[in-house]
């Protein structure tokens, strides 16, 4: 059996964990294994499950306390004398590079699962890193095209060494239940309403704030919409502000930070996703699985498009035009909610085949660098 060292860095919950759990859920453990290399301040780690499917979670210092992050990420890959490590840090993976690359781990994955923002200070040390991005890497990864030619650049990416794994979900599981969706809507009160929804951080790369200038817009047009919104974060309170100025206190609902989203694809009428920037977001396609139509900016790689159900608008066009389209679109749709797992197959999002090709794409890195001793 081989193991696999997961550079997982800070793992809350959200689309990173998601993207690495799905992958392990659906490999063969008998053959392959993942250890969770994760920074302690984690909140979101699954280690129960992780041990349940024989895994193990190793937690190391903050990355923001450098000097003992480095000696203790060190200490497990060289203990470990793993063959392969994959790092989901986007250009932070630079430094486990270097320490699996000192340590003698034969494969070193750096995985681009997001972009960045120049506007964003959270950002700002991406934009840094980026240039090094090469640096002490045999594998190069990413979770879309877009993804992997912001991290490693377009050349690289056209000489074929950026291998793309799409984000997946398990479709099956994500398929939309008619009769979930009635159960949830009568629990809240939504039986009479048009539900838009939103899971996700309140940060600035998801835009929250533009997201309630559409609502405003919406709430003009449908008398019976409101706005349901899942998550947290740092722009919570400017959130609130806005909404009760606007004077939609009563027309949203805020249910804070939750697991059991599932329902709610169900139960949502449309989902609304103006990011600045993703990578490829899992929320997008399980929406689209339980047959929810989503709106993204422009900003989002139309790689995400897993069905008909993925529209997209410019971030340059007013909250009232967003809102004109949605409405269109929505008042459209209503009337013919069913279950897209079978797009969502057809077009590669399903996880139970991508992880069998990770782990074979994981056997075969390792016969070529046994073979070649480490060249690509």
């Amino acid at each position: 059996m081989q193991r696999i060292a997961i550079i997982a860095g800070v793992l809350h919950s959200g689309g990173k964990r998601n993207l690495i759990m799905e992958y392990y859920r659906h490999i063969d453990r008998t053959k392959v294994q993942f250890d969770f290399i994760c920074d302690s301040d984690s909140n979101g780690i699954p280690e129960e499950e992780i041990r349940a499917l024989g895994g193990r979670v190793y937690k190391v210092a903050p990355y923001k306390n450098i000097v003992p992050h480095l000696k203790e990420t060190y200490k497990i890959l060289k203990k470990n004398r793993y063959e392969v490590m994959h790092a989901f840090d986007n250009t932070l993976n630079i430094f486990p590079m270097f320490l699996g690359w000192i340590a003698g781990v034969k494969v070193r994955i750096s995985e681009s699962i997001s972009k960045g923002d120049k506007n964003e200070k959270k950002t700002l040390i991406k934009y840094a890193l980026r240039p090094f991005s090469h640096w002490f890497t045999n594998c190069y990864m990413a979770n879309s095209i877009d993804c992997g030619i912001w991290q490693f650049g377009k050349k690289t990416y056209d000489k074929g060494r950026v291998s793309i794994f799409k984000t997946v979900i398990d479709a099956d599981a994500n398929a939309f239940n008619a009769k979930l969706r009635e159960n949830t809507r009568k629990k809240f009160g939504w039986e009479n309403k048009v539900v838009y929804g939103f899971i996700g951080r309140y940060v600035p790369q998801k835009n929250p704030l533009f997201l309630i200038d559409i609502f405003n817009e919406i709430a003009k047009k449908q008398e019976n919409a409101i706005l349901v919104m899942i998550g947290f974060g740092e722009l919570e309170n400017e959130m609130h502000d806005k909404i009760q100025n606007y004077g939609i206190i009563n027309r949203v609902i805020d249910l804070g930070r939750r697991d059991d989203i599932k329902q709610f694809y169900n139960a949502f009428d449309a989902f609304l996703l103006p990011s600045l920037y993703e990578g490829m977001p899992v929320v997008g396609i399980e929406a689209q699985c339980a047959g929810l139509p989503i709106f993204f900016s422009k900003n989002i790689t139309e790689e995400t498009t897993a069905s008909e159900l993925a529209h997209y608008i410019g971030l340059e066009e007013s909250s009232d035009i967003w809102a004109d389209k949605i409405v269109e679109v929505i008042n459209d749709y209503m009337p013919k909610r069913r279950s897209y797992v079978v797009e969502v197959k057809k077009n590669g999002f399903d996880s139970s085949n991508e992880a069998l090709r990770m782990q074979d794409f994981y056997f075969a890195k390792i016969n070529r660098v046994n073979r070649y001793g480490g060249k690509r």
